[in-house]
């Protein structure tokens, strides 16, 4: 079952989501201290392009970070989007999540410059992104709607802003793809539109 447990409240709901995405920041946390207090040695878990042995990096680059300064840049926005798209159900939004992590980790091995390394939960940001901006549409689902609203009323500029390719050091490649995977995320995991209420007379 795709959408929220059977006999759960919102307020349960909204406990597992924010406990998940708690637990997850978390890890990154964790997994950043170690790489610090390893020489960087977790780094290397970042994307090359183009070398088939890196492919094995495509999931774990979404879990390591360059720096403290780059995971609490994404910890906030990955926090709210993170909890909002958990809202409508884990294991969902745990299939959502692992579609934006595979087609964006993919797409970065075959398009971004040579040369570079690519790590982070930004390209997971872009996705549950683009998954909330459109999920409630094509669900036909008005608090999905304006979740929608909402998210781009405070992110989209942010979000423009990371996709534009002149930024140094920034992957707009991985950007790109992870929005896109978001956008077609809402689409293969849409829950069957909301029934309108019943007429009466």
């Amino acid at each position: 079952m795709s959408g929220p447990r059977a006999g759960w409240s919102q307020s349960d709901r909204a406990l597992a989501a924010g406990k998940l995405m708690l637990a997850w920041v978390a890890l990154l946390w964790l997994l950043e201290v170690v790489d610090v207090a390893t020489g960087h040695a977790l780094d290397g878990f970042g994307v090359t392009p183009r070398d088939p042995s890196e492919l094995v990096d495509v999931v774990p680059s979404s879990f390591i970070h360059f720096g403290f300064a780059h995971l609490a840049a994404n910890t906030v926005p990955l926090l709210v989007l993170g909890f909002l798209a958990a809202l409508a159900g884990l294991r969902r939004f745990l299939l959502v999540c692992a579609l934006i992590i595979v087609v964006d980790g993919l797409g970065v091995w075959l398009i971004a410059p040579d040369h570079t390394n690519t790590a982070g939960a930004s390209g997971v940001i872009f996705g549950l992104f683009g998954f909330l901006l459109v999920s409630g549409f094509v669900e036909r689902r008005p608090w999905g709607v304006l979740a929608g609203v909402l998210v781009a009323a405070i992110w989209g500029g942010s979000i423009l802003a990371g996709l534009a390719p002149t930024q140094t050091g920034v992957s707009w490649q991985g950007h790109l793809l992870g929005l896109l995977a978001g956008v077609a995320a809402a689409f293969v995991f849409r829950r069957a539109p909301a029934a309108p209420p019943a007429l009466t007379r």
